[in-house]
């Protein structure tokens, strides 16, 4: 059987230790100056221990609080289980009542705010952090379009932003901050060509998904398959073996293949010939190829962008089991909430 550990913030009852820098001028000498009993929401603890101290150095007095416990009201252990429960699919409701079978009484909006304090932490944590190969996607959450950065090195999400993957202006700009911020030296995207744009003007690394790839080509491949004249049919096998084995010259034999394939002989605004459009996947094929192995020159960069997916899946799976985010701080506060690993 599976257990579940969950690593939760300790409560101490009374402070075991004395403050070591003053709250107001960093003096190092105090004098325990009274002490205070507070009664704080835990599933364990009810009263605390609170020392008051005074600082011998500017003579301003303040209180040092036992381990996990804040002036707040709620313990940090509680505040963390509230997350916990929320990101695991519970309404603010649901974890208010469950939390009062423990003899807690806390209201569903304290739960709320919980979580949209732990989806700023994390933004805050996440603005500085080095991240040298991320995947990029777009997605649809309760009817916003936001973008999704995740970095790859350990597979956690690294930023979010509210904005449509087609607007690629405000998709640039985005990710040029994150260039900037964690020194982003290559991107994973799927096969959306103003990505391609994007990664050229960045002046960064781009691996296309080869799971995007397989499925597109495959698609077309199967239509041509049917259309195309039988003398032309030798080119389908010919591009599913290149597309599964991906030889570095891969490029190169596209390339001599649509010399081979007839011209474009239908005006621009005429439906295109099934040899026309081959001709158009081969030459698409054969300028995107670096692209597609560009994992070859770099063995940090994953070939496919599958864990960016996953976390978009479980950021539309927590979506589905809320009424709905009434601001954009609150859709990407609960979707940062979401996205983590509660370990």
């Amino acid at each position: 059987m599976s257990i579940v550990v969950l690593n939760l913030p300790a409560v101490k009852r009374k402070s075991e230790d004395r403050p070591k820098k003053c709250a107001y001028c960093e003096g190092e000498t105090f004098q325990r100056w009274g002490e205070v009993d507070k009664r704080v929401k835990d599933t364990r603890v009810r009263q605390v221990k609170v020392y008051r101290y005074r600082c011998c150095r500017c003579r301003k007095t303040f209180r040092y609080y036992p381990e996990g416990v804040s002036p707040a009201q709620q313990s940090e252990r509680l505040m963390k289980l509230c997350v916990i429960m929320w990101s695991l699919g519970l309404s603010h409701r649901s974890l208010a009542l469950i939390l009062s079978v423990f003899g807690v009484s806390l209201s569903h909006m304290s739960g709320w705010r919980d979580v949209h304090a732990a989806g700023q932490q994390i933004r805050r944590r996440l603005k500085w952090k080095p991240a040298r190969i991320v995947g990029v996607d777009g997605a649809w959450v309760n009817g916003q379009g936001i973008m999704v950065a995740v970095d790859l090195g350990d597979g956690q999400v690294l930023a979010l932003a509210e904005i449509d993957e087609k607007e690629k202006g405000a998709v640039e700009a985005w990710l040029k901050a994150l260039k900037q911020q964690h020194n982003i030296g290559a991107i994973v995207t799927d096969d959306l060509a103003t990505y391609k744009e994007i990664a050229r003007d960045l002046e960064v690394g781009h691996q296309i998904c080869q799971f995007h790839v397989r499925r597109w080509t495959g698609k077309t491949l199967k239509l041509l398959e049917q259309e195309l004249p039988p003398e032309w049919r030798y080119v389908i096998p010919k591009l599913q073996d290149l597309i599964h084995d991906l030889p570095s010259h891969g490029s190169q034999v596209l390339h001599e293949l649509w010399k081979q394939i007839p011209g474009r002989t239908t005006l621009p605004d005429e439906k295109r010939t099934p040899l026309e459009k081959l001709r158009d996947l081969v030459l698409r094929l054969s300028k995107d190829w670096e692209r597609y192995i560009e994992f070859y020159h770099d063995p940090g960069i994953p070939w496919t962008n599958n864990r960016t997916e996953q976390i978009i899946g479980r950021l539309k799976n927590r979506a589905k089991r809320v009424r709905g985010y009434k601001n954009s701080e609150g859709l990407l506060a609960g979707s940062l909430v979401a996205s983590q690993f509660w370990t």
